[in-house]
This record gives structure tokens, C-alpha cells and sequence, in this order.
């Protein structure tokens, strides 16, 4: 009797067992499959804003001062005043989601010299929100209005001396996350106007793929 008893025992700890590897096995498949269904919800959101192709339209760009610029495809502008420095660059999203432009910052370092940055409260916020659908053209503006400030007086002088300007856009999805961090050089061109090439893309909210 004793032997059933202890068969008994062990065949229901052996069912035992096995129902606790099955639902292991179960719950780590649906956590695998949730995480790739999670990665695919924000892989379907997710921005990547490039300089604009050259072959893409003219723009027509106002600041609040009823300032005006016309920028071309893969341009920029970038234009001093004695009260204010005004730049625009021509961007394109190539991702699959809708970008939102959070901030900016300019640099007055050469791109190879630039270390990621994660702090937000580092870059000039926007004072309107602009949207850049997926797989289309958009802009970024900015402005500078204070002479006294040293970002002004370096900017000024890059811009004088038709040396290339540095740029560190701050954006996302419109979810508010996936935010990423894309550094454009404004390079001179010979008819006073710039081109905009991407030198580099950081990831705040993921890791970067590098």
C-alpha cells in the first residue's frame, strides 16, 4: 500500500512538474510575442528625419516677426540681423511614423567633436509645435533674438564668415516618446544659401543601433 501511496505521490508531482514547465514555456512565449508585437507598434511610429532630396519643392517659411524665406530641396538658410538670426532647414521623414520637433540647440563645435546629449532641458523649445509626416517633406525653424547671448555672437560669426553651422534637432512620435536627437551640418553654398546634411542620430528613449 505504502508503494502505491508513494507512486501515487510522484506521479502527481511529475503532473505537477510538467504543468509548471508547460505554463513556464506558455508565459514565456506570450511575453516573447507581446515584446514583438510591442516592437512592431513602435517601429510603426517611429520618425527618422533626414535633410530633403534636392529634386524636393521650394517651401515657403514665416517667423512671428512676419519674417519671410523661401527654402529649397536639401537646403537651408541661415541669416543675421542686428536684432535676430533666423534658420530653417528642409527636412524629410523617412520613418514610419509622424515626427513631432521638440527643441533645438545650435553648436559651435565640428560634428566629430559632439557627444550625445539626453537632456531636454539643453535645447531651445519650439514655440509652435511642427509635425513632418512619414515619407514626406516638412521644415525646422529657428530663432535667436538676444545679441547679448555668446550662441548669438557664434552664430553670428559662422554665418559672417560662411563657416559650417551646427544644428542638433530634438523630436519624436506623436505619442511623446521614441525621442531621437539628429545633428545637421549647414555646409555653404556658393550662391549664399546652404545644403543640410545629416551627420549623425541619437536615441534618447531606446538603444541607438550602433
Amino acid at each position: 500500500m505504502a508503494a502505491l501511496e508513494t507512486a501515487a505521490s510522484l506521479a502527481t508531482a511529475g503532473g505537477t512538474l510538467i504543468l509548471a514547465i508547460a505554463t513556464f514555456a506558455s508565459i514565456r512565449s506570450a511575453n516573447k510575442s507581446a515584446r514583438t508585437a510591442e516592437r512592431a507598434l513602435l517601429a510603426g511610429l517611429r520618425p527618422v528625419l533626414m535633410s530633403s532630396r534636392l529634386t524636393d519643392p521650394e517651401q515657403k517659411i514665416s517667423f512671428q516677426d512676419a519674417k519671410w524665406f523661401h527654402v529649397s530641396g536639401g537646403g537651408a538658410i541661415a541669416e543675421v540681423t542686428d536684432e535676430a538670426i533666423y534658420l530653417v532647414i528642409s527636412v524629410r521623414n523617412v520613418g514610419s511614423g509622424m515626427a513631432v520637433l521638440h527643441g533645438w540647440r545650435i553648436e559651435d563645435r565640428e560634428p566629430s567633436q559632439i557627444e550625445p546629449s539626453f537632456d531636454p532641458a539643453q535645447f531651445h523649445r519650439l514655440t509652435r509645435d511642427i509635425y513632418v509626416p512619414p515619407n514626406d517633406i516638412g521644415f525646422w525653424q529657428g530663432a535667436l533674438r538676444d545679441p547679448s547671448a555668446p550662441e548669438f555672437t557664434a552664430a553670428r560669426k559662422a554665418i559672417e564668415s560662411r563657416s559650417r553651422i551646427v544644428i542638433e534637432l530634438l523630436y519624436g512620435d506623436h505619442e511623446g516618446g521614441q525621442r531621437v536627437v539628429t545633428l545637421f551640418s549647414l555646409l555653404p553654398r556658393g550662391d549664399a544659401g546652404y545644403m543640410a546634411v545629416v551627420a549623425r542620430h541619437w536615441n534618447i528613449d531606446r538603444d541607438d543601433p550602433r
